[in-house]
């Protein structure tokens, strides 16, 4: 399975000591892309149990939907950036 994330952010998150779980003294990092506060974990992944492994999902408000094709720049062109094709 395969998510789209859309990401905002534009430089890294420094990990401050307040970061650190009180009670489980650890930090989870977000690894599904989905988290309200990322790059933390907040269990957001639980809605991902279900996914299934051949198809892309893309979240939001309302729930999620399966894509059923991703275009890339330039791909709506018909062309697509393949380093290894001859346009």
């Amino acid at each position: 399975m395969t998510r789209l994330v859309e990401l905002e952010a534009t430089g890294p998150r420094t990990l401050e000591p307040e970061d650190i779980d009180d009670e489980k003294g650890d930090v989870a990092v977000c690894q599904c892309g989905l988290s309200e506060s990322f790059p933390f974990c907040d269990g957001s992944h639980r809605r991902t149990r279900d996914e299934a492994d051949d198809e892309t999902y893309v979240y939001d408000d309302d729930g999620r939907d399966v894509v059923e094709r991703v275009v890339t720049t330039g791909e709506e062109n018909g062309r697509t950036d393949d380093p290894d094709r001859d346009d």
